[in-house]
Formats: C-alpha cells, structure tokens, sequence
C-alpha cells in the first residue's frame, strides 16, 4: 500500500505539535505495515461510507480512506476532527 496526503491533511498536519506529528509518523509506519496492529485502533467511522479512523494518541485521530492499493489522508488533529470530515 501507498500513502497519498490529500491538502488538508497537510496543512492539518502543519499544525500538530512536534511531538504528535512524530506519534503520527509512526503510526503510518505500522499503517503500511499491518493496518491491523493493535495501538492503531482501526475503525469505520460510521457516517461515511468508505472513512476510517486510526488512533494517533487518545486525543488525536487521523482519517484515511483506502482505495484498491492506496491510502488518501483526509484529516489529522483533536479527535473531534471526526465531526469536521
């Protein structure tokens, strides 16, 4: 699987702070990985059809939408970034 990092997910990212742009790295490590390891807390978000969710820290989530060999990067930030999608 391949990253893509959509606009806003860049600028989202922009301003994290160091030390959770970091914790979001390595959690895209192991999303390329194993999209199943346990600390990446993978799931549907519910309202949207083909959204997922993963567990950067217990306040910051990032929101991805996969495609056949590819992940988009929609979103990053404080877990109410699910309500902003």
């Amino acid at each position: 699987m391949k990253l893509f990092f959509s606009k806003r997910f860049q600028k989202d990212y922009k301003k994290l702070p160091a030390q959770i742009q970091e914790l979001t790295d390595k959690k895209l490590d192991y999303l390329l990985k194993d999209i199943s390891h346990p600390s990446l807390r993978f799931k549907k978000v519910k309202r949207h059809s083909n959204v997922w969710e993963v567990s950067v820290t217990m306040n910051y989530r990032l929101v991805l939408s996969m495609q056949s060999n590819y992940y988009i990067l929609l979103r990053v930030g404080a877990h109410d970034i699910l309500n902003r999608i």
